[in-house]
């Protein structure tokens, strides 16, 4: 697969949102994020929108879901997201009741590994499930302690066979 360019949304303005996913996308941007605070903010709307705005663009929602995820599932992508993110803690039944929704809504099932400790032990864990995405995340409180996405990158693209993003602590030192 080749290098995908995503860019997060996460802030709280939808107009501010929309204005960076505009020149983002005119700047070479394959995919568009709705962040979890400006879902947070704005709600399933600004799925919508984006979807509206940006039809042929891949939207990506970052639900951040543990729990419900049949329903949070089918709440993005019926907005217009194309792929929804869930959490790799939550149990595995949610990550599977995610899964068979986003089977039947036409969406794809992207799981964010932050937070877990044992990221290629519970990495094969997903791709058993049947996952569609692993996202390799370093959250901003990390990135504070010096923590880097690329340095887990190459262990867990040696060990399985399904995308992976990375995201958190990217720019044009770290992401080579």
């Amino acid at each position: 697969m080749n290098a995908v360019l995503q860019v997060a949304l996460d802030l709280l303005n939808k107009d501010r949102a929309i204005r960076i996913a505009k020149e983002s996308t005119k700047g070479g941007a394959d995919w568009i994020e709705a962040g979890t605070p400006l879902i947070k903010s704005e709600g399933m709307d600004i799925v919508r929108e984006l979807k509206h705005i940006f039809p042929d663009k891949t939207l990506v929602a970052d639900m951040k879901t543990m729990d419900t995820g049949a329903l949070e599932t089918e709440m993005a992508a019926k907005a217009g997201a194309d792929i929804i993110c869930i959490l790799a803690a939550s149990d595995d039944s949610t990550i599977t009741d995610a899964l068979k929704s986003a089977r039947i809504y036409g969406a794809k099932i992207m799981v964010d590994l932050i937070g877990v400790s044992n990221k290629l032990q519970r990495a094969k864990q997903l791709e058993k499930l049947g996952v569609d995405y692993l996202c390799i995340h370093v959250g901003i409180d990390e990135q504070m302690m010096g923590k880097n996405p690329m340095d887990i990158l190459s262990k867990l693209a040696d060990n399985v066979n399904i995308p992976i993003a990375v995201a958190g602590g990217l720019n044009s030192e770290t992401a080579g």
